[in-house]
């Protein structure tokens, strides 16, 4: 009898956790060829301090768009992944970005900042954010090129060697 009852509850936790599991990547093969790329709706949203960011501020350099929330289990798996490519590729062009999605905004992502310190710009999404950018899961992350083009898309945690290979070759295209 106890066994009858496990299998529902168990489906039930994973239909649950489902949104933010770290599962493997669901977008296409590799990025799109630079001549089919969609120029990047432009985003404008405040970092903790009031600052604007502003995606154009970043042309010229290979920008990953990370959207995230204090919640997704697959989002924490990736952030330490992207301050490391942050850290390693700076020079060489590549700028990250993080947009927080959580509903209560600053008022959740403050505190996790402070005890999870991101080395690069956090600010808060709305529904505006995420109506143009059609986010519809966590994690979800973008590479825009130097051009500010959406060069790839993934939804669901990033294979993190693919990844690599991929900002490695945005960084080479001039």
């Amino acid at each position: 009898m106890r066994h009858r009852l496990l299998v529902p509850i168990a489906m039930t936790v994973a239909f649950l956790l489902a949104p933010c599991m770290p599962y493997p990547s669901v977008a296409g093969p590799a990025l799109t060829p630079a001549a089919e790329r969609a120029k990047a709706p432009d985003i404008s949203l405040s970092d903790s301090g009031g600052k604007r960011v502003t995606l154009s501020d970043f042309k010229g350099r290979v920008v990953l768009l990370d959207v995230w929330a204090t919640w997704c289990t697959g989002c924490k798996v990736e952030i330490p992944w992207y301050i490391t490519f942050q850290k390693k590729y700076a020079r060489r062009g590549l700028s990250s970005i993080g947009v927080a999605m959580d509903e209560k905004g600053w008022e959740t992502v403050g505190p996790y900042l402070h005890e999870h310190p991101i080395a690069y710009p956090i600010v808060v999404g709305d529904a505006t954010f995420a109506g143009t950018y059609n986010v519809t899961s966590l994690p979800m992350t973008l590479l825009i090129d130097r051009h500010g083009r959406v060069a790839d898309v993934h939804l669901g945690m990033v294979v993190k060697d693919e990844w690599e290979q991929e900002i490695a070759t945005l960084l080479r295209e001039r």
